[in-house]
């Protein structure tokens, strides 16, 4: 049962598995031909998933949103525990977005016995945040294999954010056969630059003030293509712009093709290279891991790829 009958323009909040089947069978039997629409979160949403919701909800006549913690993506030195959730406000963004229904699921729900199955995509996450973090991507291409399987949506909605989350996700799809388009939207930023992100209500004033050299630092990566720089020179001269900031703790600064998220060949200037190019960071500011990208294609002189498609 639904714990309370939807009103207009309220979404339909289920919590458990074989109820969302149901809801999902039943408007897929009322013979809507407009698709359903996927959008998996983690919670505490900002107005980044909010417009993956609106995306969503303008291509498909069902918009589903998740809402789920995953622990299986999460280190032993991370920050399960303290991860920001607020669902009373989650259901406020999600109506006001245009989410159809709102999947709630608990942990025991979706992992209700000892997992003895994992979901690995090789080669795409074994750089940036998968080299930093392993296990991650593990968790994440479980979980979200486990997600497309229950919905069985026409099309899911990702943040370009998480750059490599989204090429992880891509690849699981085509090398699976998972009926399932993916859709890269763009990411959003405040107004001084900083990606829109759960984590950022972590930044105390000065982490705040400071996080900002991120997209600073990544806006000038054009120039320094036009100007004939590698690889690797873009790389330090992103790293030095970064570290201006003296509480800014480099993770990693790297720059790889994308998708395919392999490393060009050194030493040859970025502006000849035919190939689109993701420029990608991680920096911790206080206890608060950040993370940030530009998608280029320095052939095309650096035009930006991130659209939403």
């Amino acid at each position: 049962m639904t714990e309370s009958a939807p009103r207009h323009n309220e979404p339909q909040i289920i919590r458990t598995i074989a109820e969302l089947r149901a809801a999902i069978a039943a408007f897929r039997r009322a013979g809507a031909d407009s698709g359903v629409g996927f959008v998996p979160t983690m919670g505490y949403l900002h107005e980044g998933h909010a417009s993956l919701i609106r995306k969503s909800a303008a291509d498909n006549g069902l918009t589903l949103l998740s809402i789920f913690v995953n622990p299986i993506q999460f280190g032993p030195n991370e920050d399960l525990d303290k991860y920001p959730r607020d669902e009373a406000r989650d259901l406020k963004v999600a109506a006001a977005s245009g989410a159809s229904i709102v999947f709630l699921p608990s942990a025991a729900e979706m992992y209700p016995a000892k997992r003895v199955t994992t979901v690995t995509v090789n080669e795409v996450s074994d750089s940036l945040c998968g080299a930093s973090r392993p296990g991650h991507f593990d968790g994440v291409a479980t979980v979200v294999a486990k997600l497309f399987n229950i919905v069985q949506p026409d099309r899911a909605y990702f943040g370009m954010k998480d750059a490599q989350q989204v090429a992880v996700i891509a690849r699981m799809v085509q090398d699976l056969n998972i009926p399932v388009e993916v859709v890269p939207c763009p990411i959003l930023r405040e107004e001084d630059g900083l990606a829109l992100s759960s984590r950022n209500v972590y930044l105390d004033a000065k982490a705040r003030s400071e996080a900002s050299v991120l997209s600073r630092a990544l806006s000038r990566t054009e120039e320094w293509i036009e100007e004939g720089a590698t690889a690797s020179e873009l790389i330090s001269r992103l790293s030095r712009e970064i570290a201006s900031s003296d509480i800014a703790d480099i993770d990693y600064v790297d720059l790889l093709t994308y998708p395919e998220l392999t490393r060009p060949e050194e030493g040859k200037p970025l502006a000849g290279l035919d190939a689109d190019v993701l420029v990608a960071v991680a920096v911790r500011f206080g206890q608060t891991r950040l993370i940030d990208n530009k998608l280029l294609n320095p052939a095309k002189a650096g035009a930006i790829l991130c659209s939403a498609k």
